[in-house]
């Protein structure tokens, strides 16, 4: 069994939540030097695009002609002075790397298309209010910035927002489980007034037709 202090009544620490491996270690700056090395990338990063006009589709795109254009010009000269060609590996995928993301595709589209003819068929209340504060969320931050800069947002926020949840962790507990609590009291309250309502409603209309 959990502890009913922590969030969840989680027993593992964020560390093993988060793999307990080296993707752990940067996010909670076990390994600083690493962690401020891609934060500081990143922000050169998204300068760079910033300042210089650039879009994600047309530096990926430069990026790649400029790599053809070299692997080519040095195929071509390797065999005219007799030089060894550029030493590149066979690029195909094989059946089974192919079946694989086929398997995943399929697992997580029906679970996505199961979802959505839950809160269709108006089966799960509690769901249809996680996925439209969600979509809603997503709306909204998403009419406040660019992707670029919500992908450095995100990337900040993934390598900020744990570590500093570890250092505090029982302090955001207490609190988020006393939120949750209250949110449990609004929830019961709104489906006793409003979605029960709605679903009396819609029966005494059949049995009306």
């Amino acid at each position: 069994m959990g502890s009913p202090h922590r969030l969840f009544n989680r027993q593992r620490t964020v560390h093993q939540i988060l793999g307990g491996g080296l993707v752990a270690d940067v996010i909670l700056w076990r390994k600083k030097n690493l962690t401020v090395g891609i934060l500081l990338l990143t922000l050169a990063v998204w300068v760079v695009f910033e300042r210089s006009g650039y879009t994600l589709l047309s530096l990926v795109s430069s990026v790649f002609l400029l790599l053809v254009v070299i692997l080519f010009l040095w195929a071509k000269s390797a065999s005219i002075l007799n030089r060894p060609a550029p030493p590149l590996p066979d690029l195909h995928l094989s059946d089974e790397v192919v079946n694989e993301a086929a398997t995943f595709i399929k697992t997580h589209v029906n679970d996505l298309l199961s979802v959505s003819h839950d809160i269709a068929m108006g089966k799960d209340s509690k769901l249809f209010c996680k996925v439209a504060l969600s979509l809603g969320l997503i709306s909204f931050v998403g009419g406040l910035t660019d992707f670029l800069s919500l992908g450095y947002a995100s990337l900040f926020i993934v390598l900020t927002v744990p570590a500093l949840y570890e250092r505090h962790e029982d302090f955001v507990d207490s609190y988020c489980l006393l939120g949750y609590m209250k949110m449990q009291q609004l929830y019961v309250k709104f489906d006793r007034n409003c979605v029960n309502r709605v679903r009396n409603w819609i029966l005494e209309t059949k049995k009306l037709r």
